[in-house]
């Protein structure tokens, strides 16, 4: 089985992903050891209490659409799930113009308490076959369908006692294969586990959250009177703004850290009270497209950290608030090439509140492949629009009214990089 590119894939809402081309050079995966080794360099994460399905097409088996979601905690739900997520991958790509060929199948969960990866592994076993069952009533045999547990992998496929021993088979040290060195080489990064990325844009929690929350009901008795004031928007605007603007200086300016440490670091030069007024000024959707602005150069970097720090603020009833920032953070990760992880923000944008549009275009766009330059295009365009225009202006005249102003509520247009 041929893999032309290690590549993305989608959050935990049912998408699919399709790959592109970033190197010429072919990986050929002979059996299920290898095929389970691919697997978090084709999603550019490991994926965690997940199902994942590939397709295949051609006789060469040239990897194609992707899809990733969580595996349902009830058996009840695994049939209704089995069906959907075969009719979501295969329907997709008769959608882009070619029916798979066939598909792998990836069953990635830990053991609870008290569990083996074996016992794993059998648990699962009949939400494999439902799965087989459904792709094969759509006339797509499942090729392979493994169990990832506990360091160990299981093919519910292969018989042969030699290659899938009963007790399971050890999954690669992390960094020792082909795959891992063709992978370096063509420049993917695997950026850790679904659980940790996800962990990163969590709300907080413990004595921390309820001081937040106090905040943020403090913040919205002062605010939401003045935003719904047609006569003060403006000025609550460009108060956000501003703010954003002086908190993303002062994330730039402070010394570089890490990981997880990078993200207490940050969270340490947010004030609960300015977070507060941030998150509830990025419910105006004017404010929240002109942020969007920030997506490339020397903006970009403070400003995914800073809509990563909002959305951990968005604690207790203020759920629902974490969209505008996840999907900001979602875009500027797309748009700095990190789709793999823009993919998992958008679908979190879209946990939070499911009609969040600006998400729901972005999420479809990224899953279909759509180049994010034509967006990117579009929010250029629209800054420029509000600088004032140089030479054009007698002496002593006063700005033009649109100074200072945020640009129209719109969602994205649509465009190839819009995803409509």
């Amino acid at each position: 089985m041929t893999n032309e590119q290690a590549s993305r894939n989608p959050s935990d809402r049912p998408s699919t992903s399709t790959a592109g081309s970033t190197t010429d050079s072919r990986i050929t995966l002979r059996s299920p050891a290898e095929l389970a080794d691919a697997l978090p360099y084709m999603l550019g994460f490991h994926p965690t209490d997940s199902l994942v399905m590939v397709a295949v097409h051609g006789e060469g088996g040239r990897f194609g659409g992707r899809l990733r979601v969580g595996i349902p905690a009830t058996p009840a739900e695994w049939e209704d799930t089995a069906r959907q997520v075969a009719d979501c991958l295969i329907r997709g790509s008769e959608r882009r113009g070619v029916k798979p060929d066939g598909i792998v199948v990836f069953l990635c969960q830990e053991p609870q308490s008290g569990e083996s990866g074996q016992r794993v592994m059998t648990r699962l076993r009949p939400l494999a076959q439902r799965i087989r069952l459904a792709c094969g009533a759509l006339d797509v045999p499942v090729l392979e369908a493994l169990c990832l547990s506990a360091g160990r992998f299981w093919s519910y496929v292969c018989p042969d006692q030699r290659c899938c021993p009963a007790e399971g088979s050890p999954l690669a040290a992390v960094g020792t294969s082909v795959m891992a060195a063709a992978a370096t080489f063509a420049g993917l990064q695997v950026r850790g586990s679904l659980k940790e990325i996800e962990g990163r844009l969590a709300p907080l929690g413990g004595p921390v959250a309820a001081e937040m929350e106090r905040a943020l009901d403090q913040a919205a008795a002062a605010l939401v009177p003045k935003i719904l004031d047609g006569a003060t928007r403006q000025e609550v605007g460009a108060e956000t703004l501003a703010l954003a603007r002086a908190l993303m200086r002062r994330i730039a300016l402070a010394p570089p850290a890490e990981g997880i440490h990078a993200d207490d670091r940050d969270d340490a030069l947010l004030g609960h009270d300015e977070a507060a007024a941030l998150i509830l000024g990025l419910q105006d959707r004017e404010i929240r497209d002109i942020a969007a602005e920030w997506m490339e150069d020397e903006e970009a970097g403070p400003a995914l950290r800073l809509w990563r720090a909002l959305a951990r603020r968005c604690v207790g009833a203020y759920g629902e608030h974490a969209a505008a920032p996840l999907t900001l953070a979602g875009w500027v990760s797309w748009s700095t090439g990190d789709e793999p992880t823009a993919r998992i923000a958008l679908g979190l944008a879209l946990r939070a509140d499911a009609e969040y549009r600006f998400a729901q275009l972005l999420h479809h766009a990224c899953n279909e492949g759509i180049d994010p330059e034509g967006l990117r295009q579009c929010l250029r365009e629209e800054r420029r629009s509000r600088e004032p225009r140089r030479g054009r202006r007698p002496a002593g005249a006063r700005p033009p009214g649109r100074r200072g102003k945020p640009a129209p509520s719109r969602e994205p247009r649509r465009t190839a990089g819009s995803g409509q």
